[in-house]
């Protein structure tokens, strides 16, 4: 426990909410519009995580989302999404199907959506989504254990989970739907880049609030203060319930004026939808 909360002393405390909700709208105010085109869109559209995680998915499902991907590619003015999301059991399914080479394959595993299960269940589902074709791991911190801060346990089996995914890359789910304070968000940020998160990410969409840009706002201080304080870029995730170009832009938008230009590319900002990827390129048109 000693080690994990001089971890969190390393850190400035989290703003208040009032403050972050001011800083949110300064930025969004300030900055918002020069960011509303076509070329914006294009550019969000290659850093998206197109997600299908429906209790209908089936083979044939996913076949048809990746054959859509494909599609995609033979455009030559705009990226392909980044990657393309599904439960592990069908990740042998999408690297089959896919042809482009630029998109990667991405899936959830640990227990999604709540993360309540065995830690030995999270570390081989893991290693079976990596061994079946998955280039990222999306897993689920396990939140009863940071709310009671049993910090220990939350970290080591993020870092057993991390060990298992290999060379995927690996994005830490903090659901932040469900934390009452960005003192409580930035803490899980922490700990959860701490041990092992090549990304940290916002929320699955399937429990409580999804994103919003405040608590987006407070992952992306926490990413620029330790790469302050260690030189190192950690990626960061907006996902759940994003539907519109609207709120994709707003998530750029924060990005850009807290971490810079530096983090504008898919390899450290992604949005996960379902849905926008259809209105995003309609909007390029």
């Amino acid at each position: 426990m000693e080690k994990y909360q001089l971890t969190l002393n390393r850190f400035k405390k989290a703003s208040s909410e009032t403050s972050v909700k001011q800083a949110v709208q300064q930025i969004l105010a300030g900055h918002f519009e020069e960011n509303n085109n076509a070329n914006i869109c294009k550019f969000l559209y290659g850093c998206l995580d197109l997600t299908s995680l429906n209790p209908q998915d089936s083979k044939e499902s996913i076949w048809k989302l990746v054959e859509k991907v494909n599609a995609a590619g033979d455009r030559p003015d705009i990226c392909n999404v980044a990657a393309i999301c599904v439960y592990p059991n069908l990740v042998s399914v999408a690297r089959e199907a896919l042809t482009t080479e630029t998109t990667r394959i991405a899936s959830v595993a640990g227990g999604f959506p709540s993360s309540q299960t065995f830690t030995e269940i999270k570390i081989a589902e893991t290693a079976l989504a990596v061994a079946d074709g998955a280039d990222e791991i999306d897993t689920v911190i396990n939140l009863g254990a940071f709310l009671e801060q049993e910090y220990e346990e939350m970290c080591e089996e993020i870092m057993e989970i991390k060990e298992a995914a290999r060379n995927a890359t690996l994005k830490v789910i903090l659901e932040t739907g469900l934390l009452t304070s960005p003192q409580q968000i930035k803490d899980a940020a922490i700990l959860s880049i701490y041990s092992g998160a090549d990304f940290i990410k916002t929320s699955t969409g399937k429990n409580g609030q999804g994103a919003t840009p405040e608590a987006f706002y407070v992952m992306c201080e926490v990413i620029r203060e330790y790469n302050e304080l260690y030189n190192k870029k950690i990626g960061i995730k907006a996902a759940g319930g994003i539907r519109t170009v609207e709120e994709a832009i707003k998530y750029y938008t924060i990005v850009k004026e807290t971490l810079g230009e530096e983090w504008l590319s898919p390899t450290l900002f992604r949005i996960g939808a379902s849905s926008l990827a259809d209105e995003l390129l309609k909007t390029c048109l």
